[in-house]
């Protein structure tokens, strides 16, 4: 069975740093787009940003471009989301996905099949 699983996830002060991780295991990480995804309280969940399956392409919501940037060690399993410039509006469970499609990089929470279960991210103002 496909595992995702989050880690880095604490509570910062605004302005400050987190780096989130996500370990894959029973795939085959290097044919898979991985995507971040977040969700704060009494809201949707929402696209955050992507990496194509060997790091050299990416894409970013708006209200992060700028500050997060992802990555992706397929020698590792392992994607990454750093966050820097954090907001209090940050704060949210940040979830990974798994995209089978090589094709695209798609903020579209359908177009992932499997999911992690969360890291929480809480930033105080």
């Amino acid at each position: 069975q496909v595992q995702l699983v989050e880690s880095g996830g604490g509570l910062v002060q605004a302005g400050g740093s987190l780096r989130l991780s996500c370990a894959a295991s029973r795939l085959t990480f290097s044919r898979y787009t991985m995507g971040w995804f977040r969700q704060a309280p009494g809201k949707e969940r929402e696209f955050v940003a992507a990496v194509s399956w060997n790091g050299g392409d990416t894409y970013y919501a708006d209200s992060v471009k700028g500050r997060f940037t992802i990555a992706r060690d397929n020698s590792r399993n392992t994607a990454y989301l750093q966050m820097n410039s954090l907001k209090p509006e940050d704060t949210a469970v940040y979830y990974c996905a798994a995209d089978r499609s090589k094709q695209r990089l798609s903020p579209i929470r359908a177009d992932y099949e499997y999911w992690g279960q969360g890291t929480q991210v809480t930033v105080s103002s």
